[in-house]
């Protein structure tokens, strides 16, 4: 799942995952539980995160082959967070090796949409869920869902941070787009719609490349 910050590929890649039984692996997660921590690492990544600025790709690197190399991801996962770079992209081909291909989906939304989302986000301060506002009101919800705990903003999800986030998307994560772009397993998605439309276009893009090479996906939990 790629896209800019805010895009909403956190949203989809959770609910596609949970749905179809796969390990959604989100390095945005793993760098804020590390963060959590109070770890050295987590203090370094906090600073640079709270920049805007993106985290090295050695350090991400091996945080991903980590993670893929556990049983649960065996047979299939969602990545949402990675790669980011040509160099992550071309990292991530070399731990697919004697896997099934890649499936990529790009979302696509409006730099002053993302602005918009990201000011309006909020956590929630216990359990990290993340609920956000695609209408034009601001959030009514003030307790999270799933656990109660108050919902909050995040430290980067300022304006400030947001277009320097945005900065950074274009002029480092862009060209990994163009790596993709081409292959036939590479997919577009309007991220604007709502999160019930972009989800069945997802569904839709992934179950027609899976059929076009044969893959196997696994079948839908029940709800």
């Amino acid at each position: 799942m790629l896209g800019p910050p805010g895009a909403g590929k956190g949203t989809q890649a959770e609910v596609f995952a949970r749905e179809f039984g796969l390990p959604k692996i989100s390095t945005g997660d793993i760098l804020r539980e590390e963060m959590q921590s109070g770890s050295e690492l987590g203090r370094a990544v906090k600073a640079v995160m709270n920049r805007g600025e993106l985290v090295s790709d050695q350090l991400i690197i091996g945080i991903v082959r980590e993670r893929l190399a556990r049983p649960d991801a065996a047979s299939g996962f969602v990545l949402d967070g990675f790669p980011r770079t040509v160099g992550q992209a071309e990292a991530l081909d070399g731990l697919m090796e004697a896997r099934d291909p890649l499936i990529v989906v790009e979302m696509q939304v409006a730099d002053e949409e993302i602005v918009r989302r990201v000011k309006s986000r909020r956590v929630c301060s216990v359990c990290g869920a993340s609920v956000s506002a695609f209408g034009s009101k601001p959030l009514a919800v003030k307790r999270c869902q799933h656990c109660g705990g108050a919902l909050v903003t995040r430290a980067d999800d300022t304006e400030t941070v947001v277009r320097e986030r945005l900065k950074v998307y274009w002029r480092e994560t862009r060209p990994m787009i163009e790596y993709y772009r081409d292959r036939p397993t590479f997919r577009r998605l309007n991220g604007a719609q709502a999160p019930e439309a972009v989800r069945s276009e997802l569904e839709a893009a992934i179950f027609a490349v899976a059929g076009r090479l044969q893959l196997v996906v696994p079948p839908r939990r029940p709800a």
